[in-house]
């Protein structure tokens, strides 16, 4: 039952003064019977109003609006969470019965939304992949921790490679990336085996094993098994995440759980950076102060803008799954 101190500073700097900075935070860590948030402090600049809600898929998301001019923007969330362990699936039902119940699903919601392709130009390429590492017999557990050893195996982990805006046909191309990529190519492998699949965003929390990400924001995967409900797998670290892992939201892509994400008026020119700090609650460190120290920040990407609405979006779906469909008869 570990508890930890977690510290995320966002900053912005704008090139001259803007105003009417309009923005929605996913700052709240998830609260459930895996993990308890003890303490939660949130400060920005200008000191405004945040007015939250819970949105579609469950996440508590603040909005807020900074009206006065500014040149610089800032976003302090720290947070005192504890973790609980979650039993791995004991697996009763035999793998026929397990992928019965899945397939029972495919038009249900929530996990219509989880079972959705994303447009992706080398599919036959990802779908010649997948026929060759799945193994019959296997139950959607295992076949969820095949394919999470599969990214790992076959995707090097690259910092700097990709941006929030990098196409998973360019991830698959590189066979590189980071967490973010890991992840989107793991849902996506899942979602064509028909297991319903979301996206995670957190923070992955020090244990001391030199994990990937360790101490830093993390995005890893969630699977639906049957009779079980809804379990993470990290393909960064090809383990199952668990309780060094803090979860903040889920969704079906990155840009369902963007940490921070908003609209200003005033010069186009910024820069996004970002600092997170992930201690032990009983690991020595200095008090917190109300100063931000300017070191350790990390340039960060922005969520990218659509160019599709959703409803486009979605019709691409669908019609890539009747593609996909098409070429399994």
């Amino acid at each position: 039952m570990p508890e930890f101190k977690i510290q995320h500073i966002t900053r912005y700097t704008y090139d001259g003064k803007v105003r009417d900075s309009a923005n929605q935070v996913i700052l709240f860590p998830i609260t459930d019977v895996n993990q308890e948030v003890l303490k939660h402090d949130l400060t920005i600049t200008g000191n405004p109003v945040v007015d939250t809600h819970v949105d579609y898929y469950g996440n508590e998301v603040g909005s807020f609006t900074y009206l006065e001019p500014h040149n610089q923007l800032i976003i302090n969330s720290e947070v005192l969470v504890v973790t609980h362990a979650k039993e791995l699936p004991a697996e009763s039902l035999s793998a026929q019965e397990q992928w019965q119940k899945l397939a029972s699903l495919q038009n249900i919601v929530p996990y219509i939304d989880f079972l959705m392709h994303e447009y992706f130009e080398a599919l036959p390429e990802l779908l010649a992949a997948i026929d060759k590492e799945k193994q019959a017999g296997d139950t959607p557990y295992r076949t969820a921790l095949r394919f999470c050893d599969y990214v790992y195996r076959n995707f090097e982990y690259l910092p700097g490679v990709t941006t929030v805006e990098t196409t998973l046909k360019e991830v698959w191309k590189l066979k590189a990336g980071v967490c973010q990529d890991f992840a989107h190519i793991l849902i996506l492998m899942l979602r064509l085996l028909n297991i319903p699949a979301r996206y995670v965003s957190g923070y992955i929390c020090p244990n001391h094993n030199g994990m990937r990400g360790e101490g830093a924001t993390h995005a890893w995967a969630e699977v639906y098994l049957p009779e079980y409900g809804w379990l993470g797998i990290d393909p960064t670290n090809n383990c199952v995440a668990n309780e060094t892992h803090v979860r903040l939201a889920v969704g079906r892509n990155f840009s369902d759980c963007s940490p921070v994400k908003g609209v200003y008026k005033g010069t186009s020119g910024h820069l996004l950076e970002v600092k997170v700090s992930v201690e032990y609650r009983d690991q020595p460190s200095s008090e917190p102060t109300d100063e931000i120290d300017s070191n350790n920040f990390i340039k960060a990407a922005e969520a990218p803008e659509f160019t599709t609405n959703s409803y486009q979006r979605y019709k691409e779906a669908i019609l890539l799954q009747q593609q996909q469909q098409q070429q399994q008869q």
